[in-house]
């Protein structure tokens, strides 16, 4: 109002300020953009057209923890703004639901595994299966077999493929799949002194370390591509892991990636 009162020539600066209480430097300011702010802005496109599930939190973990740019979350978060990357938010239903048992949170690694499958189709209709294996501890993702058939051999093969290098489990943690209460699994397991722990049918927020691993992969690259072969997925498979594993953002580990969360401990 005092520069519009000024513009017009009624009165002064100084009386136009006392007349609407506005100090003269707040009259006179005049904001610079930092020439950072397009660097901010640049890194946010990318980021945001590679990643296109991922909201502000985990584009800002991702700068500050991974990329270790030291920007402050209001001024990103001011640009992320402007720049009109924040997603849509899917209003909740409202579903009365009991209360589940909390999961027991492992103190070191290797203390419990939990494996689960998922199904998807390539280009030409035919259906495929996604064997996920992570480390409840830290989250991290420690094998994914595609195929379009994947038995119990397979599950027991990429389990001691694992087991060479990063050692055994005390516990695994499974649905009630097939493959996963097979005689053939049961009997490894018995072997290599590992307990197999079941959750209950129709429970599946009882192994929801995995199945929220399963929705990460869905939303992050699985949904959003359609496959010609069973090679090409496994191929984008891989290497989603190891941006999984060293890259992105966990928000149940404090907004660090599984590799870090390990490094704290080692």
């Amino acid at each position: 109002m005092a520069q519009e009162v000024v513009r017009s020539g009624r009165c002064s600066i100084k009386l136009a300020c006392l007349a609407f209480r506005v100090s003269l430097t707040c009259y006179r300011y005049q904001p610079r953009l930092a020439p950072e702010n397009a660097a901010i802005a640049d890194k946010l496109i990318q980021l945001t057209y590679n990643q296109r599930n991922w909201g502000f939190g985990l584009c800002f973990l991702y700068l500050r923890n991974v990329k270790g740019y030291r920007w402050n979350h209001k001024r990103v978060y001011r640009i992320y703004r402007e720049l009109e990357l924040n997603l849509r938010i899917k209003p909740r239903k409202r579903i009365v639901r009991e209360k589940p048992e909390p999961l027991a949170v492992p103190e070191a690694t290797n203390q419990c595994w939990s494996m689960d499958f998922m199904h998807d189709q390539l280009a030409d209709g035919r259906s495929f299966r996604v064997f996920n294996l992570i480390d409840d501890f830290n989250r991290e993702a420690l094998s994914m077999e595609i195929d379009l058939s994947l038995p119990a051999e397979r599950v027991v093969r990429a389990l001691d493929q694992v087991i060479e290098w990063r050692g055994k489990p005390q516990a695994i943690r499974s649905d009630n799949g097939p493959e996963f209460i097979s005689a053939k699994l049961t009997g490894w397991a018995e072997k290599q002194g590992i307990r197999l722990e079941y959750i209950q049918p129709g429970n599946p927020q009882q192994n929801a370390y995995v199945e929220r691993y399963n929705r990460t992969v869905r939303y992050d690259w699985l949904g959003h591509y359609l496959f010609e072969s069973i090679a090409e997925v496994q191929d984008y498979g891989t290497n989603w892991i190891w941006t999984y594993n060293h890259e992105r953002p966990n928000m149940a580990l404090g907004g660090i990636t599984p590799k870090q969360k390990l490094a704290l401990v080692a």
